[in-house]
């Protein structure tokens, strides 16, 4: 090989990575070769030899890395059973996951019966109070109304608290009698409505409210024949408790029955 040759051959090979660069200039390239004055067939042998040391020297590269990727799988030896020993660790974990799933599932079920069952026996509890509340009112009012005794319902011309005052009682007493007899049939009429509004409640089917039908019209029955009773007694001066009285037949529903005992008071 000739001096000229080897020169160029030394440039070429200095000049190779400036391929790789973006703005390579082939015309500028050959400028700035040191020995301008070779041929062009000498330019060209020179290329296709540096050709193929550019192709040698790329298989080599891959060689390279190809060796050092078998080096890499060699270098995992023993991989394949740790993979397989988590691969075992999460199939465990999973099967503990499901059955922790299935108990907790259970326990779930078991929950929603308890609370299902605590929620029957509250309305059951409930229900017991209502239905005791409803016999416990009853009472008071039959003692009250003496419905269940052989004494007479509340006759207004006879004070139960002062039966052995004096014949010598003045208008002013009179008036604080009236006054009471009318709280008292007013009470007696809140007591009814609200033992009713009970027993709505738990519902007019039921077998207990049933059998207390009968007691029920039994007291209102009394309610009405001491109001009857109290309204013909009242006199002209007692507006107020007229009203109270007309009242109360209004809240039991009885208009009618009011008006026709204010008819029969007038006659």
């Amino acid at each position: 090989m000739s001096k000229r040759f080897f020169v160029s051959s030394v440039q070429l090979s200095k000049s190779r990575f400036e391929l790789k660069m973006g703005n390579f200039d082939p015309a500028t390239f050959l400028s700035s070769l040191r020995n301008r004055h070779q041929t062009l067939e000498d330019l060209r042998a020179e290329l296709r030899t540096r050709s193929q040391d550019i192709s040698k020297e790329l298989l080599d590269l891959v060689n390279d890395n190809y060796q050092d990727f078998l080096s890499l799988g060699s270098s995992l030896q023993g991989g394949d059973e740790k993979v397989e020993e988590v691969r075992l660790g999460l199939l465990g974990f999973r099967r503990e996951v499901e059955g922790l799933k299935d108990t907790v599932d259970q326990r779930k079920k078991e929950v929603e019966a308890l609370i299902a069952q605590r929620k029957e026996i509250r309305k059951q509890m409930q229900l017991g109070r209502a239905l005791l509340d409803v016999d416990y009112r009853l009472q008071q009012l039959e003692r009250s109304l003496m419905v269940n005794s052989n004494e007479e319902s509340y006759d207004p011309q006879v004070n139960p608290v002062d039966q052995d005052t004096s014949d010598g009682e003045d208008e002013s007493d009179e008036g604080q009698e009236g006054n009471a007899l009318t709280a008292r049939l007013d009470r007696h009429v809140r007591q009814y409505l609200i033992t009713r509004m009970i027993m709505d409640r738990v519902g007019p089917d039921h077998p207990s409210i049933n059998n207390q039908e009968t007691r029920m019209t039994k007291v209102k029955n009394t309610i009405l024949l001491d109001l009857g009773n109290a309204l013909k007694q009242m006199g002209s001066q007692d507006d107020e408790q007229v009203t109270t009285l007309l009242r109360a037949y209004r809240d039991l529903g009885e208009s009618k029955e009011a008006l026709k005992v204010l008819k029969e008071r007038r006659q």
